[in-house]
Formats: structure tokens, C-alpha cells, sequence
């Protein structure tokens, strides 16, 4: 078998979870897996102009509440809650506001992703600023921890803190720190699969540190427990990466997207609950998809965002589990709820709350 490109990064730390889990004894029963879709949403992809990308949003403003409903409920009786990761350089207030409309019906949200290219540190805070206040004071999107507007956030390119070798699509060494000082509560970037921008430490929930003079501060980290601290800068919040042995001829690599030419199947379900990152007997599965583009609207809006939540909800009663659809905010709120070693389950459901105290 062919090694998979820059398998040198993240296999080794697929092994050593695959090693771990070998042993039932050493892994908790499952009580909760919770679920989030976050899409790199672009609507203005491949530089489409402005009557392509209203109609892209368009379509996701008509099908994706008809399909929410349709959905299984999971086990609060909750529809699914997609999250959109808006990029700021594709703005638009009538682009954002049928997002905003469809969050506030509870069954979407949204969140940041931004793509640049070494154009500075001070560009990019001035760039984030705006766009962080303008979601909020424009849409009544984001929520504030103490007063302050906070966010979760996605790399364009997948180039977080710097980490692509050639240096491209981001250009900040110390971006980790400047994301954490404008109020990011979590990144959802990684998996990036087989790009060198991979972190190493993989399948797992932590706290990056950054070293501003070094790029990818997020390669590795302090997991998050029950019970533990907060020992960082930035929370990671990843999805699955590993092996996938069936579905076509040849084993591939599984990092969690869901697109036309890749759409759930009840084995990839069971093998994105077995790759999940997991804190005490609760997995946190995050997928994800770039759901403006018209190969994947197209096949997502038909039946594969439904049949992707279904199979999760049979693969949870298959395994006794509760399973939860959560936003990527609720998705945070669980994971510090566990890690405080609290109800992830009533602490995920405040989140309609606009303002929350800083965790402690």
C-alpha cells in the first residue's frame, strides 16, 4: 500500500490512539457522543459573483430547515444545529443575514473563518475586529464571555499560525496569541489530512501555547480532562483523522468531511465514533464540509446532511449512547462542562445565553 502523503506527521499519533483503545479496560463506555458540522462556508468560492453567491445562500436559506426537521432528534429531542464559518473577506450583509435569520430559529449559527496572505499583523486584527463587531452589532450573531465578544474560528487554507512550509496563507507566528486576545474561544481547523499544516497530536481536545517566534505553536499540547485545567492559549477542538479500511478499494485517509464524493456511510459513522476524540466517556465528533459549492449543495441538500444525522443517531442507539446535535459553541460549552466536571448536557443547552462568565 502506497503511504499516504505526510503520513509522518499524523500516523504516529493515530498509532498510539489505536494502541490505546486496544484494551476495552482502558476505554470508558461511551455515555454521550456529541456532534457538530462546521462548514467552510464560502459562497463567493472560485470568485463568483454576487447574483452565484446570493443564490447560493439562497438555496441553504430554503432546504437546510425542511431538512432539520426531517432529521432524527437526538437525545434531548433537538434537531441538528449547523454552524457556518462565514469568511470575512466574502462579507455581505444580505449573504450573512438569512444565516442569521436560520440561527435565530435555532437550528444554525455562525462563526469566523478567514483567509489571508501575509498581509501583517495589524491588517489582521483590524480585519478580525471588524468583522467580529459587525456580527454582532449587525446580525446579533456571537456571544460575550465578561463583556467581550468571543468567537470560534476556522484557517482558510488550513494554514493556521503559520504552518504551511512555504510560508503562504498566513504569515503570523504568533497568530494563536492574537486570536486568543480578540476573544476566540476555540479553533475548529484541524484535521487538514495529508497537508504538512497537520498537527501531530491528533484524535484529541487540547490547549496549544504559542511561541511567537516559531510558526505551528498547535502541534501538540496539554489534553483536556476531567478535572484539569486551563493550560494554554488556544482550545483545539479537531475531528477525526485515521485509517479508513472499507468503502472503496483501496484504504484511505478519514478526516471527518462530508462532501458529494465522500458522504456518509454506517461504517463511517462507527469509525468517526471510534476516532473521535473522546474526555472521560464523552466523544465529540466534528465534521465538516464546504457546503457553498455546488457539487456538494447539491448532494448535501438532497439527502446527505439527513442521512448523515440519521446514521449518527442509529450509531449511538447501536452503542447505548445518548447522542447530542450541537453547534460548534454548544460543542465548547460541552467540553468545558466535562472538564469542570459538570452536566455537559444542561451546560451545552444555555447556550442562548449572549452573555457568559469566563470558565474558571
Amino acid at each position: 500500500m502506497k503511504l499516504i502523503r505526510n503520513a509522518q506527521i499524523w500516523g504516529p499519533g493515530y498509532l498510539r490512539q489505536r494502541i490505546s483503545r486496544m484494551t476495552p479496560r482502558a476505554v470508558p463506555p461511551i455515555k454521550n457522543i456529541w456532534v457538530t458540522m462546521a462548514d467552510h462556508y464560502e459562497p463567493r468560492w472560485l470568485g463568483a459573483d454576487w447574483k452565484t453567491a446570493q443564490q447560493r445562500v439562497a438555496l441553504w436559506r430554503a432546504e437546510w430547515p425542511a431538512i432539520a426537521n426531517r432529521c432524527k432528534r437526538d437525545s434531548a429531542g433537538n434537531p441538528p444545529r449547523y454552524t457556518f464559518f462565514f469568511p470575512e473577506e466574502e462579507y455581505d450583509p444580505q449573504l450573512m443575514e438569512p444565516l442569521a435569520q436560520m440561527a435565530r430559529q435555532g437550528i444554525a449559527d455562525v462563526e469566523i473563518h478567514l483567509h489571508h496572505d501575509g498581509e501583517g499583523r495589524e491588517n489582521f486584527i483590524d480585519r478580525m475586529t471588524r468583522f467580529r463587531d459587525v456580527l454582532d452589532r449587525e446580525h446579533g450573531l456571537l456571544r460575550r464571555r465578561d463583556g467581550k465578544l468571543i468567537f470560534g474560528f476556522i484557517h482558510g487554507n488550513w494554514a493556521l499560525d503559520n504552518s504551511r512550509p512555504d510560508g503562504r496563507w498566513c504569515g503570523l507566528n504568533d497568530e494563536i496569541q492574537i486570536l486568543r486576545d480578540l476573544g476566540c474561544y476555540a479553533d475548529f481547523t484541524m484535521p487538514s489530512g495529508d497537508s504538512p499544516t497537520q498537527a501531530r497530536l491528533v484524535n484529541t481536545i487540547y490547549f496549544c501555547t504559542d511561541d511567537p517566534n516559531r510558526p505551528k505553536s498547535y502541534d501538540g499540547g496539554v489534553p483536556v480532562t476531567p478535572g484539569g485545567k486551563v493550560e494554554g492559549d488556544l482550545l483545539m477542538i479537531p475531528g477525526p483523522i485515521g485509517i479508513r479500511w472499507r468503502d472503496r478499494l483501496l484504504p484511505r485517509l478519514e478526516t471527518g468531511e462530508v462532501a458529494a464524493n465522500n458522504l456518509a456511510t454506517p461504517y463511517r459513522a462507527k469509525r468517526w465514533v471510534d476516532l473521535a476524540p473522546s474526555i472521560g466517556s464523552d466523544v465529540f465528533i466534528k465534521l465538516f464540509t464546504h457546503g457553498a459549492q455546488e457539487q456538494n449543495s447539491c448532494a448535501l441538500l438532497r439527502d446527505g446532511l439527513e442521512s448523515t444525522f440519521n446514521m449518527l443517531v442509529e450509531e449511538a442507539s447501536r452503542r447505548n449512547s445518548a447522542v447530542y446535535f450541537v453547534s460548534a459553541w454548544q460543542m465548547y460549552l460541552a467540553i468545558d462542562a466535562v472538564r469542570q466536571k459538570r452536566d455537559p448536557v444542561a451546560a451545552s443547552h444555555s447556550s442562548e445565553l449572549k452573555e457568559v462568565r469566563a470558565s474558571i
